[in-house]
C-alpha cells in the first residue's frame, strides 16, 4: 500500500450513512479533489454524537459544508468527513430569535426570516451554509455573524454536547475559536423586526449588486483571499483604513491570469474560477501566485479565505 493508502479503520456502527472512499469533488462548488476515507452523514444530533463518541481519537474528522469555500487537494482528505443533511436544515421564527440547523442554507435563513418580519437580510448573498458561517464569521454589507449570533449548539470530537455562547467563540475577522473537529449542530440568532416587503425589496437589490459585480454564473469558491484591513474583535471592517484584495491583485496585473484549467475572474479578480478541467492543484498554485506577485508589486501578504484541505 502506498502512504497515501486510504485508514480504513473500524468505525463505530450508524444509523445514517456511512460511504468509504467517497469522492468529494462533485460535492464542492469548484468540483476539484479526490476521495475522503470515509463521508459520514449522520440521521441526527445523536446519531453523530454516538459516532464520534466512539471514533478512534486517532482519526481525523473533517466537518464539511456545501463546500462553497472550499479547495479539496487532489490526494483527497484523510479520516472522517461528516456533512450534515436533512435533520439539521430546520428554520423557525418565534419572537424575535431565529433558529436555524447548520445545514441550512444561509440564502433560506435570510429568507424564511424575512417573510417572519426579522432581519438577517445580511445572509441572503452569502454562499454556503449555517455551520460555515459560523465557523468563518461570514459577513456581508457590513453585518456579520457575530452581529446577530445569540449561541450555538455543538458536538464534541468526544461525542460530548455543548451550548456555546457567542461570546464564546470570540469572533474575529473571517474566524471563530470553535475548536477542532467540533460539528456545529445548530445556531440561535437575534434578528430586529421588519416589514417582510421592505427587506424582501432589500435581498433582491442585494442580489442584482452582487450578480453586477462578481461572476456568479462562473464555478468559483466566492471571494479567495481576505482584506487586507483592520478588523475588531467581533470582525467589523475598520473601513477607514481597508484595503481590497481585488484591487491588489488587479494592480499587479492579474486580472484574468490563468493556469491550466484554474483563473482568476476577469470580473471580479478576487475570484478564483475553475475555467475548465482544473486540478485542485492549479487552482492552489495559481492562487500562491497571485499572493507572490501580490507581495512583490504591493509589499501585502494577502491570506487564503478559501480553506484548502487534504493531500496532494
Amino acid at each position: 500500500m502506498s502512504d497515501r493508502a486510504p485508514n480504513h479503520a473500524v468505525l463505530p456502527q450508524t444509523r445514517g450513512a456511512l460511504t468509504p472512499d467517497r469522492a468529494l469533488a462533485d460535492l464542492t462548488w469548484l468540483r476539484v479533489g479526490g476521495p475522503a476515507d470515509y463521508l459520514f452523514q449522520p440521521a441526527d444530533q445523536a446519531d453523530l454524537a454516538d459516532f464520534l463518541q466512539g471514533l478512534d481519537p486517532a482519526v481525523p474528522v473533517f466537518p464539511m459544508g456545501v463546500g462553497s469555500n472550499l479547495i479539496v487537494r487532489d490526494g483527497g482528505i484523510r479520516g472522517v468527513v461528516i456533512r450534515l443533511g436533512r435533520g439539521f436544515n430546520g428554520i423557525s421564527c418565534d419572537g424575535g430569535i431565529v433558529t436555524a440547523g447548520a445545514a441550512a442554507l444561509d440564502a433560506h435563513v435570510a429568507r424564511r426570516a424575512a417573510e417572519a418580519g426579522l432581519d438577517l437580510t445580511f445572509l441572503r448573498t452569502i454562499p454556503g451554509s449555517i455551520g460555515g458561517a459560523i465557523r468563518m464569521n461570514a459577513g456581508c454589507y457590513g453585518a456579520y455573524v457575530a452581529d446577530h449570533l445569540i449561541s450555538v449548539r455543538a458536538v464534541a470530537r468526544d461525542g460530548l454536547v455543548h451550548d456555546i455562547s457567542a461570546a464564546d467563540l470570540r469572533f474575529g475577522y473571517r474566524h471563530s475559536d470553535l475548536p477542532e473537529g467540533w460539528v456545529v449542530t445548530e445556531a440561535r440568532f437575534r434578528a430586529e423586526a421588519g416589514d417582510p416587503a421592505e427587506l424582501a425589496a432589500r435581498m433582491e437589490d442585494q442580489l442584482a449588486r452582487r450578480d453586477a459585480s462578481q461572476p456568479t454564473k462562473d464555478r468559483s469558491a466566492g471571494s479567495t483571499f481576505r482584506n487586507p484591513a483592520g478588523f475588531s474583535s467581533t470582525g467589523r471592517a475598520d473601513d477607514t483604513h481597508e484595503l481590497k484584495a481585488w484591487s491588489l491583485i488587479d494592480a499587479a496585473g492579474l486580472r484574468g491570469h490563468r493556469l491550466g484549467g484554474a483563473q482568476m475572474s476577469e470580473k471580479h479578480p478576487n475570484f478564483l474560477l475553475n475555467a475548465g478541467g482544473a486540478t485542485a492543484a492549479e487552482l492552489e498554485a495559481l492562487g500562491e501566485l497571485v499572493r507572490k506577485r501580490v507581495h512583490e508589486t504591493s509589499g501585502h501578504d494577502l491570506q487564503w479565505e478559501v480553506i484548502r484541505i487534504g493531500e496532494p
